[in-house]
């Protein structure tokens, strides 16, 4: 199954799986990696409201279950899944399950489908400085 267009499949892929990939595209969602440090999200589940404040290498502070994360705890996130193990890591998708290890808990802590995901504060990008030497 070759696509024309804005999205091409990958010819090593099951038609099933082209599609799921594509659907995430088309749904949309957020790789944490185009985030700066504490950029803010609140990601919607059909069961809880999360609130994601982005940290380093796909790690981040995360609140909203009354159980396993009701004040923020540093976790890192693998990425989001179609409720197996195939998994699109270090991205946020809406229709798609969040994936996260937590510190507290063994293995992998999943979500509900994820309905939305809201950017709520975008950080400010920190560049670093260089002052020239003398004589360059």
């Amino acid at each position: 199954m070759v696509t024309e267009g804005m999205f091409v499949t990958h010819p090593n892929l099951s038609d099933q799986i082209n599609r799921k990939v594509i659907q995430s595209e088309v749904e949309g969602g957020v790789y944490l990696r185009d985030l700066p440090e504490e950029s803010k999200l609140e990601v919607e589940t059909r069961n809880r409201f999360y609130t994601v404040i982005v940290q380093r290498d796909g790690n981040v502070l995360i609140s909203g279950h009354p159980r396993i994360c009701p004040d923020p705890v540093l976790v890192h996130i693998n990425g989001s899944n179609w409720g197996g193990s195939m998994i699109k890591m270090n991205f946020i998708g809406r229709g798609m399950h969040l994936e996260f290890r937590h510190p507290d808990f063994e293995g992998v802590v999943v979500t509900s489908p994820i309905v939305d995901v809201r950017l709520i504060s975008l950080a400010p990008v920190r560049w670093e400085t260089r002052i020239p030497e003398p004589g360059f």
